[in-house]
């Protein structure tokens, strides 16, 4: 396994993160475009309206990056995280990069007090629900998600 440093990204890791959020929208079937990509995390970040976690190799390159979106659960009434997004270059996988990814998620979930964390993925991502499923995350079996889109 080679080294990963997870750090919290900052407006000034736009950059790095832009095409690793790109190539993430493109793993779920969008199209490419990176200023869209740029400019929707360089919102997020300095808007303060996500939570970046950023994934770096030994030479200190962006390979892997988590978003978390704080909302609230009314049944618990209590704050928590979405986990929205997690990826890891290609290059880069199997090298521990979306485990320490997903750690440090629930480290900073603990940290800011956060009830849980809640996340989805599609049904034919088996690596990622391997993952999750690794580290303690249980699907839900109880709620149903729905999704409805909006028209302009």
């Amino acid at each position: 396994m080679n080294a990963v440093h997870i750090r919290l990204a900052t407006p000034a890791d736009t950059d790095a993160i832009a095409p690793l959020f790109d190539a993430y929208r493109q793993f779920y079937e969008q199209a490419p475009d990176l200023p869209s990509a740029h400019a929707f995390i360089a919102q997020r970040l300095e808007r303060a309206e996500s939570v970046v976690l950023l994934a770096l190799d030994a030479s200190g390159s962006a390979i892997g990056f988590c978003q978390l979106y704080p909302t609230f659960c009314s049944v618990e009434a209590a704050p928590i995280y979405t986990l929205y997004d997690l990826f890891v270059e290609p290059g880069a996988r199997k090298t521990g990069a979306g485990r320490s990814l997903m750690m440090a998620a629930e480290a900073t979930a603990r940290a800011h007090g956060k009830a849980r964390m809640d996340l989805t993925t599609a049904h034919s991502n088996t690596a990622a629900q391997s993952l999750y499923e690794s580290l303690g995350w249980v699907q839900d079996t109880v709620f149903r998600a729905y999704t409805r889109r909006i028209a302009s």
